[in-house]
């Protein structure tokens, strides 16, 4: 008796009844969530049917300049969508390509040197595809605490620059709680795996017929990766962006949502 999982297109249909479970309960909640939870499953099995089919093509090309391709891709896309979480931080795309293009590739090419991974496309671009996202996030939550710490404490601030202080010495407590504020759900998640849950992906090992003990192992290295990502990318973020909350004088300018 085979451990490995199978899975077949029926039994996709019928695993289907888990989504009118989620229905069910937004229409008799009245929540209003019944067409948004449809269309984000259509989505969600489109653009993985797509993208299965690209990735198998890509594993077997194993090039080193469409690996690259494909990166910066990701990259560029989570940048984009980092954008949109900016809440009118001026140059929030070129800050956040810069963010993530260093944490990532930082991280990767750490491990690409020590050889715990290579640099073929298999598994490249699933890492990538984690890590990528997870800065997004982090650059997202670091936008929106800059905002909402530069609002909170525009009197502080105010105070200090009166006093003499610099932007940056102005500012110290404010990035600090940006970038901790930003780092936290990465740090909870590292330190509540295993206990309270399993990540994907080596779970997917797992289920895939992997041995448990080589599965974690990929696990632990992913976190380490995460973690490292995360910080790079949050600190970028937030120490190129602080500079816009102020004006061209050193005067405090909380940035107008009205325009």
């Amino acid at each position: 008796m085979t451990s490995e999982l199978t899975v077949s297109p029926l039994s996709l249909v019928f695993s289907f009844v888990l989504v009118l479970f989620a229905i069910s309960i937004s229409y008799k909640e009245k929540l209003g969530l019944e067409k948004d939870i449809l269309w984000a499953m259509l989505r969600m099995v489109v653009q993985l049917i797509i993208i299965g089919y690209v990735l198998t093509y890509i594993f077997q090309i194993d090039s080193i300049i469409v690996t690259a391709v494909i990166m910066i891709f990701m990259i560029i896309n989570a940048a984009y969508n980092a954008d949109k979480r900016a809440d009118k931080i001026p140059n929030a795309f070129k800050i956040s390509l810069t963010a993530i293009v260093v944490g990532v590739v930082a991280s990767i090419l750490v491990l690409v040197i020590s050889g715990s991974i290579q640099f073929v496309p298999a598994q490249i671009i699933p890492i990538t595809g984690m890590l990528v996202g997870n800065a997004m996030s982090v650059i997202g939550l670091s936008f929106r605490n800059l905002n909402n710490e530069f609002s909170k404490a525009q009197q502080e601030v105010n105070e200090r620059l009166a006093l003499g202080a610099s932007i940056k010495l102005a500012s110290t407590d404010i990035l600090r709680e940006s970038i901790k504020g930003s780092l936290q759900p990465t740090i909870d998640s590292a330190r509540t795996v295993g206990l309270v849950l399993l990540p994907g992906m080596m779970v997917g090992m797992m289920l895939a017929g992997a041995v448990p003990l080589s599965a974690i192992m990929y696990q632990i290295l992913i976190y380490f990766m995460m973690v490292s990502t995360s910080a790079i990318t949050s600190l970028i973020a937030v120490y190129l962006s602080y500079k816009y909350f102020y004006t061209d004088f050193g005067q405090l300018n909380i940035l107008d949502n009205e325009k």
